[in-house]
């Protein structure tokens, strides 16, 4: 069986201020396209399907178009992220069409949706774990269990500690409970586990949201080793990466397990201009004898590069500028002074622009702190912020310019 492996949606977000349903949409269309001919059996959505809890209008429309269109060639599976409100992204999955699968519930940890194989196909099931975002301070009560050694009579289970390695600890071993009962009846059954966590060793940019909340952060890599699962789609962070699952036995359940974040489909962040997006596609029968050959990295399309760009303002108007002009820019202009009319001007000429700053060449010196007492000429101070922002000192025009906001400031202050 094949499965598509993508999270990190995030519909309904902007970059800077800039609406990107549009190019959201595009990538929708490339892997409703990737589904169709890639002979994909299970789309897997790891989480943060929306931007936020409440979506807007827009953004829920592009979703429901996108899983029908997927559903048409494969089944879908969904699972919010710590971005989306568990409650609206699941709120129909008891009515949702054949082949979606919504699970957001808590209760459902543990419980795999069941992928039949092929038709004519005398194949193995896939399970498909769906872990939603689990938050600690709800998740610790959901999944609270017995302590060790004590009886199902003897004490009423105990909330779990208030960290993502807790919470994720007890989801899997409800995972491997559920698939060493499964495989004992059939040996032959592959196992995918979605979730939404940062897991140590992954790396992190800028866009991502903090999820921590006053507890441990971070699931270790082995809390999802040793029990017996083939793939472990991940979500959250944006770059696309392997992370390692040490090998560890439990119960006898000591197979190899592969785990990757599938990273976001566009860039969200400047920090995020060298990653290079794709779409997992994971053979899952060729996955134990060669995991390297088994996943396949899917090139997302680019529908603007992000670049950053530095230099004066004549430079970046002539060659040095030339091919950036359609990018996405963080733009630094380095003239000793302020050029006039600076951000309509670059913004003619790179249209895409998103920040544009003005940072003059300053020679590297002690950083001297100085108190400003009353008994300092107002007029003084102004001129010596004017040359630690601009690194010169103000010209007789502007010196002139601060005197009178100054004079007329104390003429106001007078006749109040």
């Amino acid at each position: 069986m094949r499965i598509l492996h993508t999270s990190d949606w995030h519909l309904g977000r902007t970059l800077h201020g800039v609406d990107l349903l549009e190019h959201q949409a595009a990538h929708l269309d490339h892997l409703v396209e990737l589904t169709r001919t890639e002979g994909v059996d299970a789309v897997v959505v790891a989480g943060d399907v929306y931007d936020r809890a409440i979506p807007p209008v827009d953004a829920v429309a592009l979703l429901s178009d996108a899983l029908a269109r997927l559903a048409e060639h494969a089944h879908v599976v969904v699972t919010p992220g710590n971005h989306d409100s568990a409650v609206r992204l699941g709120f129909g999955d008891r009515v949702m069409r054949p082949g979606v699968h919504l699970r957001a519930r808590l209760a459902d940890v543990g419980s795999p949706v069941v992928l039949p194989p092929r038709a004519g196909d005398a194949g193995a099931p896939l399970l498909v774990y769906a872990l939603p975002y689990l938050d600690p301070d709800a998740a610790r009560h959901a999944l609270a269990e017995t302590p060790e050694g004590e009886g199902e009579g003897d004490a009423a289970p105990r909330p779990l500690a208030r960290s993502h390695e807790a919470v994720m600890g007890a989801a899997m071993r409800r995972v491997g409970a559920d698939l060493a009962r499964r495989r004992a009846a059939d040996p032959g059954v592959r196992a995918v586990v979605s979730g939404h966590a940062f897991v140590v060793g992954g790396l992190a940019s800028e866009s991502e949201r903090d999820i921590r909340v006053g507890g441990v952060d971070a699931v270790p890599a082995a809390t999802f080793g040793g029990w017996g699962v083939d793939y472990v789609a991940l979500g959250h962070l944006h770059g696309p990466q392997r992370v390692t699952v040490p090998h560890v036995e439990r119960a006898g359940a000591a197979s190899r397990t592969v785990a990757r974040y599938s990273g976001s489909p566009l860039a969200f962040s400047f920090s995020e201009q060298h990653q290079r997006k794709s779409t997992t596609l994971v053979d899952l029968a060729r996955l134990a004898a060669d995991p390297d050959a088994a996943v396949e990295l899917v090139p997302a399309p680019v529908p603007r590069r992000l670049a950053d760009v530095t230099g004066t303002l004549d430079e970046l108007l002539g060659a040095a500028g030339e091919p950036h002009v359609d990018d996405w820019l963080r733009v630094v202009v380095t003239d000793a002074v302020r050029p006039a009319e600076l951000y309509a001007r670059v913004r003619a000429r790179f249209p895409h622009a998103l920040q544009v700053t003005h940072r003059p060449p300053r020679p590297a010196e002690r950083e001297v702190v100085t108190a400003v007492g009353p008994g300092r000429d107002p007029l003084d101070v102004a001129r010596d912020f004017v040359e630690h922002v601009s690194g010169h000192a103000p010209s007789d025009a502007e010196v002139a310019v601060l005197r009178e906001a100054f004079e007329l400031a104390l003429a106001e202050e007078r006749s109040a």
